[in-house]
């Protein structure tokens, strides 16, 4: 085996479990509010509207606090930060459990999503420090998988944990949250003994595996830098970055449109909670294999935009078609049909900033559009809450979701390719090899 190959496998084995696992029990205590909303919300008496307010007002803090976040990331490294964000987000989504109503709802949702800011950002800019840009469809697809994962796991979990209703005195969403925030807690720490910032630093790799992968790295970056060097100010004003920003605002209204509100759909399939988190992870379980797929076969093609442009297409029709029929089986088919593209179509998304950024201007250029694009994580529950208690139904705002998902997939098929970068980026890898 060559040392290209060595050095991918090692790096790989070494970090993608944690950061699976990170990224795991990071969205699983960002969408757990799906679960609790079950039996939490007639408890505090919180209204579809108000419920949609507080699960999305989250994406406000997250938004104002994501490129500052990433920034000091590059300068402190991963290791230190990512640890101090996950101890932050673990406290936070423990103190979900002791909520009394509407106000105290918003108040910690807006704590944990500043929390949380600069986590996922945090670790896409990580990735291209260790790996080359040929694998990153793969690599970050598979990162991503921690993402339906957390839903295939978390929904039966999450479905079962309300069962504890009454235990020692607390209501089963109380417990929810408390015991779905401790491995957040537990894992800072093992973050802060584990990652190694830069491959220069990595005592675990071979010397000749350091050296091409550290070497490898370099030449890449010469390589866009040589086309254009890109500031954080550039990159925050790129037509580029800020399109992509706005592809991934629609893909993310309908991520989190199926996250937010898939569990109350499925309980009013007239389900106990337990066959609601079992029935609920359908879809989940299909948005692996749509992960896994597209990123895999967008970097075997070495295309993109058109990978992505039919995930979306994909997420936005199942989405589209699940809000207009009526029989519970034919909702759920449409709704995997959607989630195979809506979590196929992340891993491509973000391989298309970091084709044109290094440097600060990568971790800056990947907070804003992961920033921007998660402002429709408050929008979209928002508007689908809203919507359902002035209609009855969740049919309109999965409609109005489904069209963001269009527009979105009309913008990245209109994204311009930059003939200096694309060459300037072949060079880099030809001279890799």
């Amino acid at each position: 085996m060559d040392v290209e190959a060595r050095a991918v496998r090692r790096v790989s084995r070494r970090l993608l479990p944690l950061l699976i696992t990170c990224y795991f029990i990071s969205y699983l205590d960002r969408v757990n509010v799906g679960f609790a909303a079950l039996t939490m919300n007639e408890d505090l008496g919180i209204s579809a509207t108000a419920y949609g307010l507080g699960a999305g007002i989250f994406f406000l803090t997250y938004f104002v606090f994501e490129v500052p976040s990433n920034l000091i990331l590059e300068r402190v490294g991963a290791r230190v930060w990512i640890a101090r964000i996950m101890l932050t987000w673990g406290l936070l989504s423990g103190a979900m459990a002791f909520i009394v109503g509407e106000t105290s709802f918003y108040a910690v949702r807006l704590l944990l999503g500043a929390a949380e800011a600069g986590f996922f950002p945090g670790i896409i800019f990580y990735l291209t420090l260790w790996f080359p840009a040929r694998y990153r469809g793969r690599i970050i697809g598979t990162f991503m998988v921690a993402v339906p994962l957390s839903s295939v796991v978390g929904a039966p979990v999450s479905g079962a944990l309300l069962g504890l209703d009454g235990v020692w005195g607390f209501r089963g969403w109380q417990w929810l949250y408390v015991l779905e925030a401790l491995p957040a807690i537990i894992c800072a720490g093992i973050v802060l003994s584990f990652l190694t910032d830069r491959p220069a630093q990595a005592a675990w790799l071979p010397a000749d595996e350091r050296a091409w992968l550290t070497e490898r790295l370099a030449q890449e970056r010469r390589a866009r830098e040589s086309a254009r060097r890109y500031s954080v100010r550039d990159a925050l004003l790129d037509r580029r970055v800020l399109a992509v920003a706005f592809v991934y605002f629609g893909n993310v209204a309908l991520l989190y449109g199926l996250s937010f509100f898939l569990p109350q759909i499925v309980k009013g399939f007239d389900l106990t909670n337990v066959q609601t988190g079992l029935v609920s992870l359908i879809p989940f379980a299909i948005g692996i294999v749509g992960m896994l797929a597209l990123g895999r076969s967008s970097d075997r093609r070495g295309e993109r935009k058109g990978h992505a442009a039919f995930a979306l297409l994909l997420a936005a029709g199942g989405t589209a078609g699940a809000a207009l029929v009526s029989d519970p089986y034919a909702k759920m088919v449409l709704f995997s049909v959607s989630a195979f593209g809506v979590f196929g179509g992340l891993p491509v998304i973000w391989t298309l900033p970091t084709a044109f950024l290094s440097g600060a201007a990568a971790a800056g250029g990947i907070a804003i559009v992961n920033a921007l694009g998660n402002l429709s994580g408050f929008a979209a529950p928002y508007a689908v809450g809203a919507i359902k208690d002035a209609t009855g139904t969740f049919t309109g705002g999965l409609l109005l979701i489904a069209a963001a998902g269009l527009a979105a997939m009309v913008t990245v098929l209109c994204l311009t390719h930059d003939p200096h970068l694309e060459q300037a980026a072949a060079r880099g890898a030809q001279a890799a090899e």
